[in-house]
């Protein structure tokens, strides 16, 4: 059990006038896929810069004041500060210029809402596990670079994923490392009146409560809710985001509870009316079940009638292709933590709703499926690769009888990646001489990639073998790190 505050400090270091736009370069994760401000607060301190792994919020509360002092009577570190700043600020203003509004016009609200279980944005904030993540945060820090209206819902977890190391025997362990959310780049969201910001989502016999925080990637918003708050007396309350993948059904379910219907109501308390709910694999698709109420309440429309519309604006893609990978909950758990709500709020029969989760909906003894509920509420459906996606509608084609594997209703969007986070500063630097800027702007565009073969062998070449050389000093460095754990 985490022991309560009794009084909480926030202590920030002094920084000198000059060096004040650090904090905003520090606190806007832009920097997670601009090698010059990371070589700026490298050139800062280089060594606390790999101590905090890779946290600049964190580096700036410890770096010595001298250091402070002498960085901000540096002419050259000043310069690159500048150059620094001019380029973010250059950034965030140039949105209405960008892929999206170019494309599609501009727009001020947040089309699309994103839900996921993690973010993978940057290695200093642990709310990512694998794959999953790394795709949902490639995707919003795609989405920034792009001006896509686009933001991004899930959860902060006071513990994200294991580091994994190796005992003296050899043994792989794993070790969980405690997230101190003031010294990480991550902003408390507030009311009028400066108080946190929070949502309540009704649990059996109590009301619980989240807190939001906020991580700005780039142009582009992130909200991250947060249940370990004293108005929680409950300390299996305060748990539910204790930690990423942890515990059992019963917390799954909370969270999922959390993530999709404590999600959208924190769109609502913080002004936004998305057009588009995102649903990242099954996790959030308790939020479909929230948008349809709020629609039966706000235009008096029955059930159905909400679904039909809800459907229209919510998107759903899968991951796993395999059963086993997909949440499910059996019936006695789902009664525990819905039956006012499938009463009270969609006005349904308790089969009919089980029926949502269940490919047979006349088994009620079958579990309630968290990727059914997803299939049944979304009008469009994909997976995560063109094999993947026939996979998927051979192993969803239950749900449609009689139906066509070829035309169950799933299609694929292939994964791809964010390309400004998975190359070298080398390489960037060989592309914009030999491409042009075009390569970061419009990655798809093929006329773009045919001026690689322009790209001399040698200058090529040489370019592979300074990436080589760190990878070896990279690994020989780890390996005598690891070697003196042991």
């Amino acid at each position: 059990m985490k022991p309560k505050p009794i009084r909480t400090f926030s202590i920030i270091p002094a920084l000198p006038e000059p060096l004040k736009p650090l904090w905003d370069l520090a606190y806007n994760v832009r920097w997670a896929w601009k090698h010059d401000i990371i070589e700026l607060f490298r050139r800062l301190d280089s060594d606390l810069w790999e101590s905090t792994g890779h946290n600049p919020v964190l580096m700036l509360g410890t770096v010595e004041q001298s250091r402070l002092e002498a960085a901000a009577n540096d002419v050259g570190f000043m310069a690159h500060l500048e150059r620094a700043s001019r380029y973010l600020q250059d950034y965030l203003q140039t949105k209405e210029t960008a892929w999206f509004a170019r494309t599609h016009g501009k727009t001020q609200d947040p089309l699309i809402a994103y839900f996921s279980f993690e973010f993978g944005i940057t290695e200093c904030l642990t709310i990512f596990a694998g794959g999953l993540g790394i795709l949902s945060g490639d995707h919003i820090k795609s989405a920034s670079d792009l001006g896509m209206p686009l933001i991004g819902i899930g959860l902060l977890y006071q513990q994200g994923y294991f580091r994994q190391y190796l005992n003296q025997a050899g043994w792989q362990q794993e070790a969980y490392e405690y997230n101190h959310f003031d010294n990480l780049p991550l902003y408390l969201e507030r009311d009028a009146d400066g108080n946190p910001l929070t949502v309540a989502v009704d649990f059996p016999g109590r009301i619980v409560t989240a807190q939001i925080w906020r991580v700005q990637v780039g142009r582009n918003a992130l909200y991250l809710l947060d249940t370990n708050i004293s108005q929680n007396s409950r300390p299996e309350d305060r748990d539910i985001t204790d930690q990423l993948y942890g515990g059992d059904q019963n917390l799954r379910i909370q969270q999922e509870i959390l993530l999709g219907i404590g999600g959208y109501r924190a769109l609502e308390a913080l002004g936004f009316t998305p057009v588009v709910y995102h649903m990242n694999e099954g996790h959030s698709a308790f939020l479909g079940l929230e948008h349809i109420c709020c629609l039966m309440q706000t235009h008096d429309l029955t059930f159905e009638e909400a679904r039909e519309a809800a459907s229209a604006g919510l998107v759903f893609t899968t991951h796993t292709p395999v059963p086993a990978g997909h949440d499910r909950f059996p019936p006695q758990i789902m009664e525990y933590y819905f039956t006012d709500y499938v009463a009270n709020k969609l006005h349904l029969s308790w089969n009919d709703f089980m029926a949502l989760g269940r490919q047979n909906p006349y088994d009620y003894g079958e579990p309630f499926c968290m990727t059914i509920l997803a299939l049944r509420l979304s009008a469009v459906t994909n997976g995560v690769s063109q094999l993947h996606g026939e996979v998927s509608r051979e192993m969803w084609q239950g749900l449609w009888p009689g139906v066509p594997q070829n035309e169950i209703p799933i299609t694929h969007v292939t994964n791809g990646i964010h390309i400004l986070s998975w190359i070298s500063s080398d390489m960037k630097v060989l592309f914009d001489r030999y491409l042009g800027p075009r390569w970061r702007e419009e990655p798809v565009d093929q006329t773009v990639w045919q001026q690689a073969e322009h790209i001399a062998a040698e200058e090529l070449w040489r370019t592979h073998e300074r990436r080589r050389e760190r990878l070896v000093a990279f690994t020989r460095r780890r390996l005598h790190q690891q070697l003196e754990l042991r």
